[in-house]
């Protein structure tokens, strides 16, 4: 093997290695999902904290 077979490109190695590391430790799938579930629960607390500030005032 030649040196650039075996050591990826300096900007790539570390992206890469960081890459695998996450996910060596978090399934992708959990990943994914952790995100969509945090996203989709600020949407329903801001959706409920709209309407306790829209029911207020109309009082």
């Amino acid at each position: 093997m030649s040196q650039t077979e075996q050591q990826p490109e300096a900007g790539e190695a570390r992206p890469t290695a960081l890459i695998r590391r996450i996910e060596s430790k978090f399934p992708r799938g959990l990943v994914v999902r952790l995100i969509a579930y945090l996203f989709v629960g600020h949407l329903f607390a801001f959706f409920v904290y709209l309407l306790f500030v829209l029911g207020g005032r109309n009082q």
